[in-house]
């Protein structure tokens, strides 16, 4: 089953980082946010992805081009240019695929979406954004997806608050919870299982927005289901949200990280 992720856009609330790389690769310790992304599906047995590029686009092509060479050992012979890779952990990179399709600069995430039609085979894909971190039980949403039968599946996630809720009665504070894990209603979480008719729903337009008109139009119909999530979740839309990440991984064990070392 194909991966897509969406790994166009320009990331102008994180222009701190995103000002000379897409978003996609911005680092979250040793690696950019897309491998650990991609990683976590891989646990699950998903190695197969297509990545939508867009903005700065080049990079990513050039990372995985590269990415032996990049991130292992190797011996080169000067005289005749023969290299030699020693490669360390090889086998977690067993069975990954990766197409790199050039979606357009300006185009919206439906548009992107529906231009890597081609290279989504098979009766169902998963779809998500280049820029949040959780630890989903991907095999969990799958199977919610195929059990209710219906064109879409959406995560639903609540995310922690950034702030110290107060319960308030008349003007007195009863109650104060520094930063509590979770309030308020849910959101999507960005990651969505779809059946191929979903291609139907889009256009190849620069304009076409997955989360305006086709998603919209998914959920009027009774065709959208969402799968509840109740652990960590994360997106990176801020230099706030990459330095919260970034704290994470330095202290160690961050929840996000289910495979191995």
């Amino acid at each position: 089953m194909k991966v897509v992720i969406l790994c166009g856009g320009q990331g102008t609330r994180l222009r701190e980082e995103t000002e000379f790389k897409p978003k996609a690769m911005v680092e979250i310790g040793h690696m950019p946010i897309l491998m650990h992304i991609m990683k976590c599906y891989a646990h699950y047995g998903y190695k197969e992805f297509v990545l939508c590029l867009g903005y700065k686009g080049e990079q990513i092509k050039d990372y995985f081009y590269r990415y032996e060479m990049l991130t292992t050992d190797f011996t080169i012979d000067l005289h005749n240019k023969d290299v030699t890779f020693h490669p360390r952990n090889a086998m977690q990179y067993e069975g990954w695929k990766i197409t790199l399709a050039d979606t357009g600069l300006n185009a919206m995430t439906g548009a992107r979406l529906r231009r890597v039609e081609k290279y989504v085979s098979g009766d169902l894909f998963m779809l998500t954004y280049g820029d949040g971190v959780t630890n989903l039980n991907i095999n969990e949403l799958l199977d919610f997806h195929k059990c209710h039968g219906k064109i879409g599946t959406v995560t639903g996630v609540v995310p922690p608050s950034r702030y110290g809720e107060l319960l308030i009665e008349q003007d007195r504070v009863v109650s104060f919870m520094e930063k509590p894990d979770a309030v308020g209603s849910a959101i999507s979480g960005g990651y969505f299982v779809f059946s191929r008719e979903f291609f139907n729903y889009l256009d190849d337009g620069d304009g076409c927005v997955l989360e305006k008109l086709p998603l919209e139009r998914l959920a009027k119909e009774g065709q959208l289901k969402v799968f509840h999530h109740k652990g960590f979740w994360q997106c990176m839309d801020t230099f706030r949200d990459y330095n919260y990440l970034k704290d994470m991984w330095e202290r160690g064990n961050p929840p996000w990280k289910l495979w191995p070392d």
